[in-house]
């Protein structure tokens, strides 16, 4: 891998990680502001610590480990850093269950946005899919059906990966839903301790770290890359929390950039994961491209 490929890709790790975290440092501002100053230094000094070093450098080894169970879990780790050649066959060969999987997540992730979520309209279209949300699920199902039978001929452990994804989707979707739920709580003048609090937070911000790291490897099947960007994206969405959060809201259809991105990024894994080559340069191309057009659709509205 080149020098420009490796900059272009940890630019794309950034920028997907930092907007693709939005609603996270949303609720992270918002709660926060509940708090004391003691406690909100040490979410975001420890705080900072915890979401790099320890979610986004797990969550990448424990996809390894489960993709290379043969390996073990210290192989798989030190594999995620290991430049043996015999080592990097082995996460290659094992890359189409990976990506099935991840590409399932991240399709899901953006239908369910299309047809359920409230948003910001910013492409035409985007009303008629919201009003129609009850079709939803007929069509996830739809294309895990489809992408499960396609798999099926070429490799099972591929087509497992696809509905693996699909159940990862479903889990981490509920344990939003709970956050949510349980950060209008706080907001409404809760007796929790501000410890509590911080606890509350590390957990959302694990769950939401989620997305970001199966999206990453859409960019790359390097891990020091992928902790590299994502750890920045992860420093900048806090740096976020504190400074420019209502700055940053106000920029409404950012996240409508990032769930289109999720949407090719998905694409592009289950594309991969039957063989086609994809350049590693097109994922951080399309990424920054979609977001920074909406990013430009957001200024023309301030």
């Amino acid at each position: 891998m080149d020098i420009f490929s490796i900059v272009i890709i940890v630019i794309g790790l950034i920028l997907f990680e930092t907007i693709s975290s939005i609603d996270n440092a949303v609720i992270n501002a918002e709660v926060l502001s509940t708090m004391s100053m003691r406690a909100r230094r040490w979410f975001l000094f420890y705080g900072i610590i915890f979401a790099v070093f320890v979610i986004r450098g797990v969550l990448p080894w424990m996809i390894v480990w489960a993709t290379n169970p043969s390996l073990g879990p210290v192989n798989a780790l030190t594999a995620t850093f290991s430049n043996d050649p015999e080592i990097a066959r082995m996460i290659e060969e094992s890359s189409p269950f990976l990506l099935a999987g991840g590409g399932v997540f991240l399709i899901f992730l953006f239908f369910h946005w299309l047809f359920i979520e409230a948003k910001n309209y910013g492409l035409r279209g985007e009303r008629f899919f919201h009003q129609h949300g009850v079709w939803f699920y007929a069509i996830v199902s739809i294309i895990l059906a489809i992408i499960v039978w396609l798999a099926i001929n070429r490799n099972s452990f591929m087509a497992f990966g696809a509905v693996l994804g699909s159940t990862a989707f479903f889990i981490t979707h509920g344990f939003k839903q709970n956050a949510e739920l349980h950060e209008k709580q706080l907001m409404g003048g809760t007796s929790m301790s501000d410890w509590s609090k911080i606890m509350y937070l590390e957990v959302i911000d694990a769950t939401f770290s989620i997305d970001g790291v199966v999206g990453a490897f859409a960019f790359t099947l390097s891990v020091p890359l992928i902790l590299i960007g994502n750890g920045i994206g992860a420093f900048v969405v806090r740096e976020l929390t504190v400074s420019n959060i209502e700055r940053v809201k106000r920029y409404i259809y950012l996240k409508n950039g990032a769930m289109y991105s999720i949407f090719f990024l998905g694409i592009i894994m289950v594309v991969d994961s039957f063989g086609v080559h994809i350049p590693e340069w097109v994922s951080p191309v399309i990424t920054i491209a979609v977001i920074g057009d909406f990013f430009y659709r957001s200024r023309r509205c301030l």
